[in-house]
């Protein structure tokens, strides 16, 4: 048996979606999570922040954070794989917290 792990999915939402589209894309990717086995403890926005640099066109986006466990990596794996595919996430970053 594997031990769960905790992570923390700090991912930047595009500016220009509408709220109806933002909820719908987050859960979407909250969903994606416990599909593959991941227990989501916390999933919120976080702040819109202006970017040091422009990312794909814009100066701006909304920072959105997932707290989660999980006994494996497959969660943290679909969600990446799918993640960079969504042009509606600009970028996205991945912690495993330690114990």
């Amino acid at each position: 048996m594997s031990q769960t792990a905790k992570y923390e999915i700090l991912y930047i939402i595009r500016p220009d979606m509408d709220e109806a589209s933002k909820k719908e894309l987050v859960d979407r990717f909250d969903t994606i999570l416990k599909d593959n086995g991941a227990e989501i403890t916390e999933s919120k926005d976080w702040a819109k922040r202006r970017f040091a640099y422009e990312i794909k066109g814009f100066r701006e986006g909304v920072y959105h954070l997932v707290k989660l466990s999980a006994n494996d990596a497959q969660a943290i794996n679909e969600f990446q794989r799918l993640a960079k595919f969504s042009e509606s996430i600009l970028r996205h970053m991945i912690v495993r917290e330690e114990d």
